[in-house]
Formats: C-alpha cells, sequence, structure tokens
C-alpha cells in the first residue's frame, strides 16, 4: 500500500495524529490502539480506485482521513483538502509543511467555497454525511470525466436508494458499491464511486436545493466515531 520511499512519511503522520491529533482534539484517544487498521490502512486502500496523476478534493478532511494518506501514499495525485474549522485546517498545514508534501493544498471553508470556481477528477470523503447530503456538496466539484468516490459503511446500499431523488436530479449514473483492501487488509470496507451519466450535461449549480456545509455533519461524524 506504501512504497518503500514513502513508509517513514505514514509513519510520522501515525505518529503525529497519536500526539498531536488526540492532544489538540482531532481524533478520540480510544482510536489510537486501532489507527492503523481502522483509520490510515482503511484509507490508504482508497487510493487503489483513483486514476494516475488525478486532480483529488478531499471534503471535510478533518484530521486529513482520507486525504493526507491518500497524497502520501500516491505522490502522483494531487490533493486539495477542503475543512472548515479552523483548527483542523491548522493542523492539516503543519502537517503538509513538515511532512514535505508538495502534492496538497489546504483550504479553508466548506465545499461550497469552490462551486463554480473548480473542478476535481475525483471528489472523496470519509465520515462526512449520508449520501443525499453528499451529493450536493461533492458533484458540483466534479469534473464531467470525473466521479465522487467516497468511503462508506454497510449501509451504502439502504444510502443510495435514499439518495435516489438527488440521484436522479443531478443527472448522475448509477451508483457503483466497491470493496476496496481486499488481501491488504483485514476487514476490507466499502467505497461508493459516482460518474455523470452523461458528461456533457455535466452541471456546476444542481436543480436540488443545495444543503448546508459539512461542517455540523463532519462534527458529528467525528464523535460518533469516537464513540464507537
Amino acid at each position: 500500500m506504501f512504497s518503500s520511499d514513502r513508509l517513514t512519511l505514514i509513519q510520522r503522520y501515525a505518529e503525529s495524529l497519536a500526539t498531536d491529533g488526540v492532544t489538540r482534539g482531532l481524533i478520540g484517544p480510544r482510536e489510537v490502539p486501532r489507527l492503523w487498521e481502522r483509520h490510515l490502512l482503511n484509507c490508504g486502500a482508497l487510493a487503489e480506485l483513483l486514476p494516475q496523476e488525478s486532480s483529488v478534493a478531499d471534503i471535510g478532511s478533518g484530521a486529513g482521513l482520507p486525504g493526507l494518506v491518500l497524497a502520501i501514499a500516491r505522490p502522483d495525485l494531487r490533493l486539495t483538502l477542503i475543512e472548515p474549522l479552523l483548527r483542523r485546517t491548522t493542523y492539516l498545514q503543519e502537517v503538509v509543511d513538515e511532512l514535505g508534501l508538495t502534492n496538497v493544498v489546504v483550504v479553508r471553508g466548506k465545499a461550497d467555497v469552490l462551486h463554480g470556481k473548480e473542478r476535481f477528477d475525483v471528489v472523496t470523503s470519509r465520515a462526512v454525511a449520508p449520501l443525499e447530503r453528499l451529493l450536493t456538496w461533492s458533484m458540483p466539484l466534479v469534473a464531467p470525466t470525473g466521479a465522487l468516490v467516497a468511503l462508506k459503511g454497510s449501509a451504502i446500499v439502504d444510502e443510495i436508494e435514499e439518495a435516489r431523488p438527488v440521484l436522479r436530479a443531478f443527472g448522475c449514473a448509477e451508483p457503483e458499491v466497491l470493496p476496496v483492501g481486499e488481501g491488504l487488509i483485514p476487514e476490507p470496507t466499502l467505497a461508493v464511486r459516482i460518474a455523470w451519466a452523461d458528461p456533457a450535461r455535466a452541471r456546476v449549480v444542481p436543480r436540488v436545493a443545495s444543503a448546508s456545509g459539512p461542517r455540523k455533519a463532519n462534527g458529528a461524524a467525528k464523535r460518533r466515531s469516537r464513540r464507537s
């Protein structure tokens, strides 16, 4: 998952999460013993779904999961980490600087701060919001030939059904549920990939009502992660 020349970087990032990440309230202390299998390897497995040399936006990046992990595992990618909370963006920028990750840009704001301004080959996220809301934040950032590729749990099939009206409103193709990490991590996880049904009609402004940015949802997701 990590080449030999990137192992030191991911180890340094893991140490930062286990120390500064805990003291600064970015991850819960109970997550430290399972940091590798539940977080780092889980996020790193997502790299297998990302095209070579693609531009990637990580929405609600939090402490850098999965954005920083992908940047370390795949130096060919160009990552934009989008996060509304100042203490998190401060931490993200510190890690980027300390590890010398020249393929990462940190943006403070909600996802819609870049709507109509930038498009990406891949828009990803982890533990940010149910798919219905995630689509409204993500699809305006997806390039015509790109896709939303997000880590999800076992409830993703139900989330897809609940999001059918939003999928139709955006003109999305049928979602693909893909296992990632098989043969690499003890508990492979799931990702959902959603592209445009017709790239020529990819819309920047959706026909559905915009949801509020990921700040509240992201915070709630992180709190649930600490309690689990």
